[in-house]
C-alpha cells in the first residue's frame, strides 16, 4: 500500500487565526475565482514533500528522521512573505514564506536527506518550505501577484517535526499525522 506524505512544521494557533485572516484578503487578487482556498485547520509549514511511499518506508523514515533530529534545537520561523509559487506544471500556490534562515533551510536539508537514505526519490529543483494558503493550476491561470504583497510578520516556534500522510478529501486534501519528532528546548 502506498501513501503521499511530507514532512512539516505545526503551526500555532495564533498564527493559523492570523493566517487565515491574511489569505482572506488576499481572495481580492483571485479576480477570476480559480484559487481553491485551503481550510485553515489545514495550514503547516510544508518542509519537503515525500510523494508516494510505502507503508515500510515510513517506519524506515522514522527512525532516520528520529536519529538525525535528535541534536537539532527548536528555533523561531520568521514568516515575513507571501508569493505566488509555482510548484510544477501542474500546480501553482499562494503560499505564505518563512525567511530562508539557516535553521530552516538545514532542517529542510536534513529531512530531504532522510527521505534520500530511505530510497524516496528527491526532485528539490526550486522547491521553498511554505506554508499553501491557496491552489491553482500551474500553467493556464488567470491568476495576477499583486506588485507588492500585503504585508506579513509572523513569529512561530519550530519545535517538532511531523510526517503527515495526505489523502484526497471532498473539501481539500486531509492530513493525518504519522508521527511527530520534538526538537530539542531552545532555552
Amino acid at each position: 500500500m502506498k501513501i503521499r506524505a511530507f514532512f512539516a512544521l505545526t503551526l500555532p494557533d495564533s498564527v493559523v487565526r492570523w493566517l487565515a485572516d491574511h489569505a482572506d484578503t488576499l481572495c481580492e487578487f483571485d479576480k477570476q475565482v480559480e484559487v481553491d482556498w485551503v481550510d485553515s485547520e489545514c495550514y503547516h509549514l510544508t518542509l519537503c514533500f515525500l510523494g508516494e511511499i510505502s507503508l515500510e518506508q515510513v517506519e524506515q523514515v522514522e527512525l532516520l528522521a528520529r536519529e538525525r533530529l535528535k541534536e537539532t534545537t527548536s528555533f523561531q520561523v520568521h514568516i515575513n512573505a507571501t508569493d505566488y509559487y509555482r510548484v510544477s506544471k501542474k500546480l501553482a500556490l499562494v503560499a505564505a514564506m518563512p525567511n530562508a534562515c539557516d535553521e530552516i533551510m538545514n532542517l529542510h536539508s536534513i529531512m530531504g536527506q532522510v527521505a534520500v537514505d530511505a530510497g524516496i526519490p528527491q526532485e528539490d529543483k526550486g522547491f521553498k518550505p511554505h506554508i499553501t494558503l491557496g491552489r491553482l493550476p500551474g500553467k493556464k491561470n488567470g491568476f495576477k501577484p499583486p506588485e507588492e504583497w500585503p504585508e506579513v510578520d509572523l513569529i512561530s516556534l519550530a519545535d517538532s517535526v511531523v510526517l503527515f500522510q495526505s489523502k484526497p478529501g471532498e473539501r481539500g486534501s486531509l492530513y493525518t499525522p504519522l508521527f511527530e519528532i520534538p526538537l530539542q528546548d531552545l532555552a
